[in-house]
């Protein structure tokens, strides 16, 4: 059994796991803390104090957790929030010294290359180009790749906590707000278009985060099944229905909306219009839900799959 740490800017993840065969991860203990290490700081390049000691007190949870199970192998990293602050190594060290564990800061490069690494577990891919996508609270990263290898990837600081303290101060969010959000979406997608004016594709694979909760709120508000296992097809009309009300929405309204959890109705709507934003600039008419993502890309890279 393996521990996986992912120490996200918007959530910190502990897994406890194991891999069957070559596809399966058969999770033993898995806990997320909502810790938003970014909050009030990430786009000064910051960790606040309060979301300091947040951080320690989730660690020492982790670490409780891993010795009462007894798991030796043990692989904590650390994205967005972490690598680009100014204080970040001196959390990494912190945490070193008050739980002994080891942090790995990695590159926006190597998340994405863990990230795929995750989600080709979960589908059969063949010689079809496709899209990954995965957004965080300090970074959103794409991925194009088919069965055989990666043909282009890249990170951008664009997570759902970035934008969220930039063009999210109306509740529920301006239309003017919406306007000049997609106009930055616009400027710092570009590589993003050369990307895929080079490599065409058609389809789009969410993975995990709000692209669970996608799933999990057609299910409640829509009363479909949509057979989530490690991974599931999404209508894009489904998908458009509950952007719609989110957009809608307001903070109270999300922190009550059918199938979303509490704790990501903040970023939620930040996350959906990129989703929307991909769907409706780059001529995707498919669309997957993946369960596994960067903490399950870590796991099995530790297993030698």
């Amino acid at each position: 059994m393996h521990a996986v740490i992912d120490l996200g800017t918007n959530t910190f993840h502990l897994l406890l796991a194991k891999v069957v065969g070559n596809n399966e991860v058969e999770e033993v203990f898995k806990l997320q803390i909502p810790v938003k290490l970014g909050e009030g700081g990430i786009n000064n390049k910051t960790i606040t104090p309060a979301a300091f000691i947040r951080g320690i007190d989730a660690l020492l949870q982790f670490k409780s957790i891993i010795t009462e199970y007894g798991t030796s192998k043990v692989f904590a990293f650390a994205t967005s929030a972490i690598r680009g602050a100014e204080n970040g190594d001196e959390f990494v060290a912190e945490v070193k010294k008050q739980t002994g564990i080891e942090i790995n800061v990695i590159s926006g490069e190597e998340e994405a290359d863990l990230i795929f690494n995750g989600v080709k577990h979960t589908l059969v891919l063949t010689d079809e180009k496709i899209l990954v996508m995965d957004i965080g609270g300090g970074s959103v990263e794409f991925i194009i790749a088919n069965k055989d290898q990666i043909f282009w990837k890249h990170s951008f600081l664009l997570g759902a906590a970035r934008l969220l303290e930039m063009y999210h101060t109306t509740d529920p969010i301006s239309l003017m707000e919406q306007e000049s959000l997609l106009r930055y979406l616009d400027f710092e997608l570009v590589p993003l278009k050369n990307a895929l004016n080079q490599y065409p594709v058609k389809t789009l694979i969410g993975s995990a985060g709000s692209f669970e909760s996608l799933v999990e709120m057609i299910e409640e508000n829509l009363n479909k099944k949509l057979h989530f296992t490690t991974s599931c097809a999404v209508s894009i009309a489904d998908y458009k229905f509950i952007h719609d009300l989110i957009l809608k929405s307001t903070h109270l309204d999300r922190m009550n909306f059918k199938g979303l959890i509490p704790y990501r109705g903040e970023m939620i709507v930040m996350s959906f219009m990129l989703i929307d934003y991909v769907l409706n600039n780059f001529n995707i008419d498919k669309l997957f839900a993946s369960d596994y993502s960067l903490k399950e890309g870590a796991l099995f890279k530790m297993s030698g799959v």
